[in-house]
């Protein structure tokens, strides 16, 4: 009996409710950083199915693995912080699982912790509401001081208006962008941005260098190095709730 079949047989004995949902944090980086989003969840499902984990197989026509992301990160852009949530049909050790997947994954994806979410809480996309990021401008054609003006500048007029492909984008830059931060640094600017995500869209870190560089009416700057430090789900509160 094949792997598949064993696990469609186990879901018979839980609900789907009743799952275990194991969460795994993992990192993007080095030329894994270049994949696209869909190849990611190509690769970790794949890197699931190597470690053998008792993953859940959904009831659909398609019968895929129960496992959902995070937000998608910029093609380019990496990370260490990324997360996804896949159900298991038992509940095993997070540690072992973590080593389990960790020796099925290559090392610019790996793993680094696991823990599991008892708690109701939504899809995994939609409930990591805030991020940080690291951002790195080289050969920029201005200084810190000038790019910082023309960023608050753009975050009171409030809407920001970009084309993704041939599709006119929109963002509220007055709710999407919480805070920044701009810094000299050997030829480069070192930019920090806290943002919030909503069903509006999420902020792109190199939409908005680009658009305050056009807002002086400056060219592109040789290149953007973009990295995500930090996901959190923000509460009715305003406290950070963290995902692991």
């Amino acid at each position: 009996m094949s792997q598949d079949s064993q696990i469609a047989q186990t879901d018979r004995v839980l609900t789907k409710r009743e799952l275990p949902r194991l969460r795994f944090q993992y990192g993007k980086d080095e030329r894994l950083a270049f994949l696209g989003h869909l190849e990611v969840i190509g690769t970790i499902d794949r890197c699931v199915r190597r470690a053998r984990l008792p993953f859940s197989i959904g009831n659909g026509f398609a019968r895929r693995m129960r496992i959902q992301f995070s937000q998608a990160l910029p093609v380019g852009a990496s990370s260490c912080c990324e997360y996804f949530d896949v159900k298991l049909t038992a509940r095993i050790d997070a540690a072992e699982a973590l080593a389990m997947l960790a020796a099925a994954t290559p090392a610019a994806l790996a793993p680094v912790a696991a823990a599991y979410v008892d708690e109701p809480q939504g899809a995994l996309e939609a409930w990591l509401t805030r991020a940080a990021w690291e951002v790195e401008v080289l050969g920029a054609p201005v200084g810190a001081a000038e790019l910082s003006s023309a960023i608050e500048g753009l975050r009171q007029e409030g809407d920001l208006t970009y084309l993704r492909g041939e599709k006119e984008k929109h963002i509220d830059l007055s709710e999407a962008l919480v805070g920044f931060s701009a810094s000299d640094a050997d030829g480069s600017i070192a930019l920090a941005l806290d943002t919030r995500s909503s069903n509006a869209g999420a902020l792109r870190p190199l939409v908005l260098v680009e658009a305050a560089l056009a807002r002086l009416g400056e060219g592109s700057c040789d290149s953007v190095r973009v990295r995500r430090c930090g996901q959190w789900h923000e509460d009715e509160s305003g406290c950070l709730v963290k995902p692991l």
